[in-house]
């Protein structure tokens, strides 16, 4: 996630940023003193949030915001101002958010997830971070083989990608080489992953096609999809640990350090 912070006050800004940092570990923080400075990061990044001071220097804060509109109308704006008395002006520009300051870490995520509303729970979550675990309607599935669980995990970090039986045994069975007999129990593990999801009516997340097995990530909630997608939430709950019990999931783990 991008934030850009504006505000013509050295020691406010400084506030500013090191909130964010604590509520949003990981995201990109621009910062500008100016109006112009601010146009200049809006033209070279994708922002997400733009967080401004209603007065900044010569520049109004709400005209600003218009202009950063326009250049990209998806972005969210949150005032940040000592002065309560421009909240009418700042709804006029359909500001997500008014902050007054000092600004505050709770009073930063309270204002990011009305930014960000929390979407409706669909009835599988997976989680990755930490361990690895499937819920179905809030309650744990357990799988009978483990295997059967590391190949579903190894699915969600594919993230939608297809694996081909051998491409799964490599990861699986690591240096064991791929013959007549390995084949024949990957496709016991596939079987059981199966059973298992239609026992739980989680049958439509395991998608299947000729010798090649992906799932589908619209299915699920997933942490790591969440926090690839910039919810400030998941970016928030990343500890370090990804998959722990994976081996191969050390490869991956690149992706939320670098993020």
């Amino acid at each position: 996630m991008v934030f850009l912070a504006v505000d013509d006050e050295r020691p406010a800004l400084y506030d500013l940023t090191s909130a964010l940092q604590e509520v949003a570990p990981g995201s990109q923080i621009l910062t500008a003193s100016s109006g112009r400075k601010a146009l200049e990061l809006v033209k070279s990044y994708q922002i997400d949030v733009a967080f401004l001071d209603i007065e900044i220097g010569g520049t109004n804060g709400i005209d600003l915001a218009r202009k950063i509109r326009e250049m990209q109308p998806d972005v969210r704006i949150i005032f940040v101002t000592s002065h309560d008395s421009y909240a009418l002006d700042a709804f006029s520009v359909h500001a997500t958010g008014y902050l007054l300051k000092p600004v505050f870490s709770e009073d930063l995520a309270r204002e990011l997830t009305f930014a960000y509303p929390e979407k409706p729970q669909k009835r599988i979550r997976i989680q990755t971070f930490g361990g690895f675990d499937i819920f179905v309607d809030g309650k744990p599935l357990s799988f009978r083989r483990s295997k059967a669980k590391e190949l579903l995990a190894l699915l969600v970090d594919r993230r939608g990608g297809t694996l081909t039986s051998r491409e799964a045994c490599a990861y699986l069975f690591e240096d064991a080489s791929y013959d007549e007999s390995q084949s024949a129990y990957f496709r016991m593990i596939v079987a059981e992953l199966s059973r298992t999801l239609e026992a739980a009516n989680a049958r439509d997340i395991l998608l299947r096609e000729r010798n090649q097995l992906s799932i589908d990530p619209t299915q699920f909630d997933c942490d790591a999809y969440d926090f690839l997608a910039g919810d400030p939430v998941a970016i928030n709950s990343y500890r370090g640990d990804y998959m722990s019990c994976y081996s191969w999931a050390e490869y991956s783990v690149g992706m939320f350090e670098d993020y």
